[in-house]
């Protein structure tokens, strides 16, 4: 599965078009769509980046979503949330259970 990104050109593309070419081209273009690690597993190292640094505004929820939506269970995400929280702090696995738990929700 190719990863295509607009979300840099169509929210910044008038304002900021390389940082919206880096986006979109490079980061989700390139990074995301290189084969050497599949995408579940993309996905969870994302979510766990961000996590170690306390992200947790829309962006993480996007994140959470996308692993979601490339097969991460939602026993797997608790299990990693869990297993890095000892690694990145309390307070941020608490911070990223309260969206996951939405995203999950049906599950």
């Amino acid at each position: 599965m190719t990863i295509k990104q607009t979300a840099g050109r169509d929210q910044l593309g008038d304002f900021a078009p390389a940082f919206a070419h880096f986006n979109d081209d490079v980061l989700f273009g390139e990074n995301w769509n290189d084969t050497a690690i599949d995408l579940k597993t993309r996905c969870l190292i994302t979510v766990v980046a961000l996590m170690a640094q306390g992200i947790t505004d829309s962006s993480m929820a996007h994140h959470l979503e996308n692993a979601k939506n490339h097969g991460v269970s939602k026993e797997e995400i608790a299990a990693v949330v869990t297993h890095v929280a000892f690694y990145a702090g309390w307070p941020k696995a608490w911070a990223v259970f309260r969206l996951a738990k939405d995203i999950w929700q049906d599950d």
